[in-house]
């Protein structure tokens, strides 16, 4: 079928009808109010996985809390990062919210529940617990909105506690099958390598392009456009400062070469209806020489990877994609904003973003020296070189609304042959100033 941006929307909507049942339910699941007994119900509603290093602090955050307020009643909800972006206002909408959220950052997601008075602005407590001495520089682009909902200026609204960067985890075995001897140091070489592994028979990259939770081509294509761009080019991107000429460098150059590794099969077959979970089990299978993500499965390649593994950045990349973790955030009509104020608090320790750290969380607050495992320590050090530098590129879906569903669809549509560079970057182009006109106009 012919790609349209009807497709998109129809997919869109379609998705958002099957899970509103079931997200309304969660939400009204546990109150912020008191229960008939008189005790009280603190509400978290999260979508972290439970295995991940956030998770394992989150854990730890929970006794801490429970150990300051041993008279409240915890309801510790967990939902899905895609439950929790296409249904948030329906979860924050009415009296019986939950009193924390974990929520995405940016203009199309965290930028809307802001804007339209859905979430408790956070200056008063982030200027009362010395929130911004641990959340500094360019970790504080997303936490902050303006009166439009748009990022990087006005109140805080968000906090993160991690923070992420995009990496190729590689398989050493199938590295040295194929003859690759060094880690490539640049983008020729890096290209250089997939053609020894396809040579040998070996699928260079494991990756993904369902339009639900397809995450890794969009990656790919970003980390293209990353590679090439400049902080001035991406911030304009991302913030909405100037307008983008999609057909122009970094973006246009990136696209084609983008299309060029899926045409030379550097990113695998078949991936339309693949998502990230499978195309990290066809990593940790051994079937695929590299894997595409962020720190959150370094965990769990370090737990489940039966062959040594290693990881580098882009090689020869200007910019690497990345930014601060996801936000924690108060509802508007939150009952309890003062324990969760001090749940924040708590996710933010030294003792929960240390352990954080140790299992390669990349926390905000952390101490990297701290961290035993050398492996571990240098993975975290490399996020905070990154952070230092400023030249991480975010992620592409955060400027306008509805965009991470029409890049999902773009990226699958591409990846299945049914649509080229040129297209793509013409139909971003209109999406993305249609998007911005609306933003601008608050």
């Amino acid at each position: 079928m012919k790609y349209t941006k009807r497709n998109v929307l129809r997919t869109a909507v379609g998705a958002a009808a099957t899970i509103t049942l079931a997200i309304s339910m969660v939400g009204c699941a546990g109150s912020g109010g008191g229960s008939e007994g008189g005790d009280q119900t603190f509400t978290i509603l999260q979508y972290e996985n439970p295995e991940t290093a956030q998770g394992q602090g989150w854990q730890l955050a929970l006794e801490l809390f429970k150990e300051k307020h041993p008279d409240v009643k915890v309801d510790y909800q967990t939902t899905s990062f895609d439950a929790m972006r296409q249904n948030a206002k329906i979860t924050l909408t009415g009296n019986d919210v939950p009193d924390v959220i974990e929520f995405n950052k940016g203009n199309a997601d965290g930028g809307q529940l802001a804007g339209q008075g859905l979430l408790a602005p956070l200056t008063d407590a982030v200027e009362e617990y010395g929130w911004d001495e641990k959340i500094t520089g360019g970790m504080q682009a997303f936490a902050k909105y303006d009166e439009q909902g748009l990022a990087g200026s006005g109140d805080w609204y968000g906090i993160p506690n991690i923070g992420e960067y995009v990496m190729f985890y590689y398989n050493k075995e199938l590295f040295a099958q194929a003859g690759i001897t060094q880690e490539p140091t640049t983008l020729e070489e890096f290209e250089s390598a997939m053609d020894k592994l396809l040579a040998a028979g070996i699928t260079p990259i494991s990756s993904s392009a369902a339009t639900s939770q397809g995450f890794n081509q969009m990656w790919v294509w970003y980390s293209l456009v990353s590679a090439a761009a400049d902080r001035e080019s991406i911030d304009d991107f991302m913030f909405l400062r100037e307008p983008v000429d999609f057909a122009d460098s970094p973006w246009g150059p990136a696209a084609e070469r983008f299309q060029e590794w899926i045409d030379k099969g550097y990113v695998g077959t078949e991936l339309g209806g693949l998502n990230f979970e499978q195309a990290t089990v066809n990593f940790l299978s051994g079937e695929k020489a590299m894997l595409i993500w962020n720190q959150g499965e370094f965990t769990r390649i370090r737990e489940q990877a039966d062959f040594p593994w290693g990881y580098f950045t882009l090689p020869g990349a200007n910019m690497q994609m990345g930014s601060s973790g996801h936000l924690w955030g108060v509802p508007a009509n939150a009952k309890n904003k003062e324990l969760a104020y001090d749940w924040i608090d708590i996710t933010l320790s030294e003792e929960v973003q240390n352990k954080i750290g140790q299992l390669g969380g990349l926390p905000l607050a952390g101490d990297a020296s701290t961290i035993e495992d050398d492996v571990t320590r240098r993975f975290t050090e490399r996020f905070n070189e990154l952070v230092d530098a400023d030249t991480l590129s975010f992620y592409p879906d955060y400027p306008v609304a509805g965009f991470l569903d029409f890049i999902q669809s773009g990226m699958q549509a591409m990846s299945n042959g049914n649509m080229t560079a040129e297209e793509w970057t013409a139909d971003l182009q209109e999406f993305y100033d249609d998007g911005r006109d609306v933003a601008l106009a608050g």
